[in-house]
């Protein structure tokens, strides 16, 4: 079984604070309850690799707002985190909770 080192931590890396400051500004403007929002981070380490792990936490009743119509309003945030991650060369994954 792989080594798994899970941490979670204030953002420190400018980039990726950056990228969950977008996430973040993009789920408030979506959202019925914007003072509700938080994001956290998480860094994964698996055989020397960093996975980064993105916390989007609102309101129960804002989540249909945030996965939107067949997951394409969170279908569309994971694309940017894909091509930020590629320009990082790292992985990021968004859980929406």
């Amino acid at each position: 079984m792989p080594k798994v080192k899970k941490e979670k931590e204030k953002i420190e890396n400018p980039e990726m604070k950056s990228l969950a400051e977008m996430v973040e500004y993009i789920a408030r403007a979506l959202v019925s309850s914007p003072d509700e929002v938080n994001v956290n981070h998480e860094i994964l380490v698996e055989n020397d690799q960093e996975k980064h792990i993105i916390h989007l936490i609102v309101d129960e009743n804002d989540k249909g707002k945030i996965i939107g119509k067949d997951g394409r309003v969170a279908q569309a945030i994971r694309s940017l985190l894909r091509v930020a991650a590629v320009k990082l060369n790292t992985r990021i994954n968004l859980d929406i909770e």
